[in-house]
């Protein structure tokens, strides 16, 4: 799944072909927005917002598109071909020059720019750790919010807490602090939940400024930690959207079982 650093790198590639430019055409895979209205509108804006992808338009009109599991941003010449088919494509926007197609994306939608601070989910995210300041205290509060999933390794994915983190930054920063993601919230020291933050976010922006983003143990399974070189455990879990945790049993000892504590 794109995570935050993805969607960053994405928006500032995007940004230079769009914004200041009229869009000529544009389509949508239907059921889906009227993309016809913002044909005559004008860029003015390209932010990602933690797994969001924000256009805005000079009509007042704004599209939100959220990749899920496998969407992704293209851009292309007028008329050179695509690298996915068409029939992929959930939304295109033509400007003089350019041609920005998001492929495969679970949500496309266009609403009004002033309702934004009402929309359900961009209200709701957490402090983003990709833009500055980073409101850390905060971030902190909310993970330790009793309404929150119980084990750090969810309350760590959940957007609402602090925005950007995925599945493979959230596994990284566990076990470079060697942190089981089953340990409760509460269990967690303070100085321990302000690494795992921290971590994080190194891990994002060195993601946004390379385009390479750390990974030593996501997708791993089987084989050896690079610490330790106990062999690496993985397991789906987390609620209605489970994701794949991947842990040391060693380095990250699982505080349900009886695992040797020794790295």
């Amino acid at each position: 799944m794109p995570e935050g650093d993805t969607l960053f790198r994405t928006a500032a590639g995007l940004r230079p072909h769009l914004v200041g430019r009229t869009v000529g055409a544009a389509s949508a895979r239907q059921p889906g927005p009227q993309a016809d209205r913002i044909v005559g509108a004008t860029v003015t804006g390209v932010e990602a917002q933690g797994k969001n992808l924000l256009i805005r338009f000079d009509n007042g009109l704004e599209v939100r598109t959220h990749l899920g599991m496998h969407g992704s941003w293209h851009r292309y010449r007028p008329g050179e071909p695509w690298r996915r088919p068409p029939a992929r494509a959930r939304l295109v926007i033509e400007v003089p020059g350019a041609v920005a197609v998001c492929f495969d994306a679970p949500t496309v939608e266009l609403f009004e720019q002033r309702a934004e601070a009402l929309h359900p989910n961009l209200r709701r995210l957490g402090p983003d750790l990709l833009v500055d300041p980073f409101d850390l205290d905060e971030a902190l509060r909310r993970l330790r919010d009793a309404s929150r999933p119980p084990t750090i390794g969810e309350a760590l994915l959940d957007q609402r807490a602090l925005a950007g983190i995925g599945n493979e930054v959230r596994n990284q920063s566990l076990w470079e602090a060697r942190v089981s993601p089953f340990l409760p919230v509460e269990a967690v020291d303070d100085a321990t939940l302000r690494s795992l933050v921290e971590r994080s976010m190194a891990i994002l922006r060195e993601g946004a400024r390379t385009g390479r983003r750390r990974s030593d143990i996501h997708g791993r399974s089987g084989r050896p930690c690079p610490r330790c070189r106990t062999p690496i455990r993985s397991e789906a879990y987390g609620g209605d959207l489970p994701r794949i945790a991947y842990w040391c049993p060693s380095c990250q000892p699982d505080p349900r079982e009886d695992v040797p504590t020794g790295a």
